[in-house]
């Protein structure tokens, strides 16, 4: 699991080989803590098929604001540099891998 910030954002993210799920998230959000071990899990599931990362958006609110981030916890898949996929809220791990796999066909 990467921790992505504003500094590392186009190097992890916009440049990566694989595509990336960015998990926008903050402390304080009771939603996120629900959803953070589930992404937890998806990172060991599609280990080396798909690379994923933790953005607080707090700490990263340049990177959050330039893609409208408004809720959280907001969970974004990249490919080839560009958002293809957004799911906003809690969600089931089965939910959560149907779009992913989606992504990946």
């Amino acid at each position: 699991m990467v921790d992505i910030t504003d500094q590392n954002f186009a190097e992890e993210v916009l440049k990566s080989e694989v595509p990336v799920l960015v998990d926008f998230w903050a402390e304080w959000c009771m939603p996120c803590r629900i959803v953070g071990p589930i992404v937890e899990e998806l990172a060991g599931d599609y280990s080396g098929k798909l690379k994923v990362g933790k953005l607080n958006v707090d700490q990263n609110g340049q990177t959050a604001s330039s893609f409208g981030i408004m809720s959280i916890p907001t969970i974004m898949i990249f490919k080839n540099g560009q958002p293809v996929k957004q799911m906003i809220g809690a969600q089931s791990k089965e939910n959560f891998k149907k779009e992913i796999d989606a992504v990946l066909g």
